[in-house]
């Protein structure tokens, strides 16, 4: 239930300075203060995205095998992503595609975000299981945080994601761009407060 972290991630402290610095697996450090996107309280912390839960892109099948398609398992597109909540998901895949493409069955609670063109950082928590096409990432949590608290933190930074797509033909950012983003992390307490916070003041809106 708590932030594991694989022996290869960075690990990010606030030094005896007042500056936060990042300690590699090779164990060298470096200051990170001027990449800090704004000031967080002292019982808070910073980690890169990579470390909040299990990350994953999807796959299409391919669009010239119909037995692929229009099976029992939910497949989801960018275009289906709403900034919200995810009950319908109009597309699915076969079991056979399943067991033949790179997808992943994500969970209730899962929180995706669009990596490709017009639709980048747009996001959704899934209310159902379901596959996804590649150019969604998606993140299964870790217990120690919540959900909803992660989905309206990467809405808030939605500007950034863009920048970081822009320059290509078509802007894309990959999983890798996403996971090395910085993350404030309250205690799971304040993260729920927050989210009641700001949901409160979009009912009155």
């Amino acid at each position: 239930g708590k932030i594991k972290r694989d022996k290869n991630e960075s690990y990010i402290y606030r030094g005896s300075d007042n500056s936060y610095y990042e300690k590699f697996a090779d164990g060298t450090k470096k200051c990170i203060d001027e990449e800090l996107p704004f000031d967080i309280p002292d019982n808070w912390a910073w980690c890169r995205l990579v470390s909040i839960g299990s990350w994953s892109a999807g796959a299409t099948p391919s669009r010239g095998e119909s037995q692929l398609y229009n099976g029992n398992i939910p497949w989801l597109k960018t275009g289906d992503l709403n900034d919200s909540y995810i009950v319908d998901i109009p597309e699915s895949i076969s079991d056979e595609a399943f067991s033949k493409c790179s997808v992943r069955l994500n969970p209730v609670g899962s929180i995706l975000m669009a990596m490709y063109g017009a639709t980048i950082g747009k996001l959704g928590i899934l209310n159902i299981p379901a596959t996804t096409n590649q150019a969604c990432c998606a993140c299964i949590v870790c217990n120690s945080l919540d959900n909803q608290y992660l989905f309206y933190y990467l809405m808030s930074q939605r500007d950034a994601f863009i920048k970081l797509g822009a320059g290509g033909a078509q802007p894309n950012i990959s999983k890798e761009k996403i996971t090395n983003y910085l993350f404030s992390v309250p205690p799971l307490k304040e993260q729920l407060l927050i989210v009641q916070t700001i949901e409160a003041i979009l009912n009155k809106m």
